[in-house]
């Protein structure tokens, strides 16, 4: 399959939008399930970009950027993992592990940027000192400008202009080259997966965690719903119970100040 100009286009456009919304964290749209789902919607294959985001927000679930440092880029893993996909016709995982230096470029470029506009601090420290917003918004705007068409460009250049050389790449790497990648395609998942549990795992999720691999492990389903089913209806009771707990807590909390402004209870001998 080939990208058209148009495709490569809109790419582009999304590739900006989702690029600032990770620049500003406000929608999390800028998530491989989303971005791939829309690159799959533009290129016309909305199922591909279902499968390859799926994969590709597993194997990204546990990298989140803390303060300065920047883990490889999501938006550019979504974007080509799925236009690896539908140009060569390789499989998911095949294609999660060729998408990985794209996404490695564009953590380069926003570290880049981020030492680039450090030069910005100067005159931005002044506008604060005589509370001048003015030069602080505009150079916000110029930043966030810049940071957008880096990623349109990006996107745009991968994804179109440079099809032709990655499909040669594809069509001439051995058998075993791509099986490996097929294998490391299957691993990283489960390596997302396990850095994910490893920040958020805690003692009172065990039996949730339990519930969920046994049910998508033993029990025989065509898809995985009833298990995104039963999660929904674990995370609702846990919501209402913590709820229950709060508003209990806050009735205590109410009947003591009561007695306290009342006197209390009257001791014998005082």
């Amino acid at each position: 399959m080939h990208v058209t100009l148009i495709q490569g286009i809109m790419l582009g456009i999304m590739a900006i939008i989702c690029g600032i919304d990770f620049w500003l964290e406000s929608f999390f749209i800028f998530r491989p399930l989303i971005v791939s789902t829309l690159t799959g919607l533009i290129l016309g294959d909305v199922k591909l970009g279902l499968t390859t985001g799926a994969l590709t927000e597993l194997a990204f679930a546990g990298l989140t950027p803390a303060g300065g440092t920047q883990p490889p880029n999501p938006i550019l893993a979504g974007v080509m993992c799925t236009t690896i996909a539908y140009t060569t016709g390789s499989d998911a995982q095949s294609s999660l592990g060729l998408c990985l230096p794209f996404s490695f470029l564009m953590q380069y470029v926003i570290l880049l940027c981020y030492s680039s506009f450090s030069f910005f601090m100067g005159r931005l420290d002044k506008a604060a000192a005589a509370a001048d917003p003015k030069p602080i918004i505009k150079i916000n705007i110029l930043c966030t400008a810049i940071v957008a068409v880096a990623y349109g460009i990006i996107v745009f250049s991968c994804t179109y202009l440079a099809q032709d050389a990655m499909n040669a790449l594809v069509n001439s790497m051995p058998e075993w080259v791509t099986h490996g990648l097929s294998v490391a395609g299957g691993i990283l998942p489960a390596i997302g997966f396990g850095m994910l549990l490893r920040v958020m795992m805690k003692t009172k999720y065990i039996p949730y965690f339990i519930a969920g691999f046994l049910a998508a492990n033993f029990i025989t389903m065509n898809n995985l719903l009833p298990v995104a089913l039963m999660g929904t209806a674990f995370a609702l009771t846990d919501y209402f119970s913590a709820s229950t707990r709060k508003k209990e807590i806050e009735d205590a909390v109410a009947k003591i100040n009561v007695s306290s402004s009342t006197g209390g209870e009257k001791h014998v001998g005082i």
